[in-house]
């Protein structure tokens, strides 16, 4: 699942306009990196399914043989977070345990039971002339990642690049740099063993922000770039990239309580879509109900939203219904646009679900909505005209993840809408290509 910190751009990239500084060295480096990665990734284009899965099972192993010394890696980075006075939901992301490694490593196991998607034909036909037509899918090439603050995700992305027939450039950034040097070099052993080129998986994190830079105008060499994090790191990264981006998006994602509703059913799912985990983008942010159920869910919803220690963000007729002792305070135009990724959750009663919807197309990021109701014709126009990556009936919104939806691990989720939209998996990784076969066929 696509976790989103809180960061300013410049921890990835720092002011990556066309003036901004790079050295002639940090260049030509990355450049090299991405000229490797191209070479390799050929080399992969053409590794059998058996290949691959075997490669990922190399590097799971690797990962549970190398745990303690990526433990110890970790440690590391988790002094430096502290010391820099990093946010404890930060420090648990990039927090790196024995079990978290196992769990990293099963991943990839998981990985390589499922379908290979290259050479998937897509769709085909014969034309009325003879030449036969078939649209496969083939891999990107190279894959660029910017992120931060998660270990986990060079694995993932790693994994899913290789399964796809992909190289990766990773750019994991400062606070997890000794983590990823070590992941990396883990990774690339396992690749070199089984003979594939470790130059698959490559970070320029020692190149820092100048490197991300670099990385962004690779244009050519690196075939899509993904960035994951928070809204800044994304808008910097789709506004300046030379390289075509697959937009992550941040989740400002809603609930909503329709006026026939299960309410024991509701109140369950808004307490696990927001307090199951919070800092990540598929958690709930804003709790949209109709006023024709605000009376009877309301008052029960903000207990148990406050007993889990949640703080409300409410308008004025949610406040009125909120039991005494639950910890509320007034909401604001800021409090609808913010994805808090923290024990707070906006609150609003709309009169009915015209209201509801517009509310969610003024205010959300397009990742996940969900509707709470017992009325078919009501979860039908939500699902209709509710404009998001994902949309929900009677579930948390938490399941907006990869490996909940059976794509195995994720390399982000895209709130775009060109190619790849949702939990991006092995397919979104692919691109396709048209294949015709003709008999000496010639245009007149």
């Amino acid at each position: 699942m696509t976790d989103t910190p809180v960061l300013e751009p410049a921890h990835l990239v720092a002011d990556p306009g066309p003036t901004a500084p790079v050295t002639v060295d940090v260049r030509a480096a990355v450049e090299a990196t991405a000229r490797a990665a191209k070479t390799a990734s050929r080399v992969l284009a053409t590794a059998t399914r058996a290949t691959k899965d075997a490669a990922l099972h190399a590097m799971a192993d690797a990962l549970v043989a190398s745990s303690a010394r990526i433990v110890t890696a970790n440690a590391e980075d988790l002094d430096r977070g502290r010391a820099g006075g990093m946010k404890e939901s930060l420090l648990d992301r990039l927090a790196l345990t024995d079990e978290r490694i196992a769990a990293i490593a099963d991943a990839l196991r998981e990985l390589a039971a499922l379908p290979d998607p290259v050479g998937e034909v897509v769709r085909g036909s014969t034309l009325p002339n003879g030449l036969t037509l078939r649209q496969v899918r083939v891999p990107m090439g190279v894959v660029g990642m910017i992120y931060e603050a998660r270990p986990n995700v060079t694995v993932d992305a790693a994994g899913l690049a290789l399964k796809s027939g992909n190289a990766v450039i990773l750019r994991g950034g400062s606070a997890a740099a000794s983590s990823n040097a070590v992941i990396v070099e883990v990774l690339g052993e396992a690749l070199e063993a089984q003979g594939l080129p470790a130059d698959l998986v490559q970070s320029i994190d020692a190149h820092g922000r100048a490197g991300a830079v670099e990385l962004m105008r690779a244009r050519g060499l690196v075939d899509v770039l993904v960035p994951r994090g928070g809204a800044d790191l994304i808008r910097t990264v789709v506004r300046e990239s030379l390289v075509p981006v697959i937009e992550t998006g941040v989740g400002n994602c809603h609930v909503y309580v329709d006026a026939e509703v299960d309410v024991a059913q509701a109140v369950a799912i808004v307490l696990n879509s927001k307090t199951q985990r919070t800092g990540v983008c598929n958690a709930a942010e804003t709790l949209l109900v109709h006023r024709a159920a605000a009376e009877r869910f309301l008052p029960v919803a903000l207990a148990a939203l406050g007993e889990a220690g949640v703080r409300i963000h409410a308008d004025d007729d949610a406040a009125a219904l909120a039991p005494q002792g639950v910890d509320v305070v007034p909401a604001t135009d800021e409090d609808w646009a913010t994805e808090y990724l923290s024990l707070d959750l906006a609150v609003r009663v709309v009169d009915d679900l015209d209201a509801a919807i517009d509310h969610i197309g003024r205010w959300s990021s397009g990742h996940t909505e969900a509707i709470c109701t017992t009325s078919l014709r009501a979860s039908e126009r939500f699902t209709r005209e509710v404009d998001s990556a994902a949309v929900i009936v009677n579930a948390s919104t938490r399941f907006t993840d990869g490996g909940q939806f059976g794509l195995g691990a994720e390399i982000g989720i895209s709130t775009q809408k060109l190619h790849a939209r949702g939990p991006m998996g092995l397919g979104e990784l692919t691109t396709t290509q048209w294949v015709v076969v003709g008999d000496g066929h010639v245009r007149e």
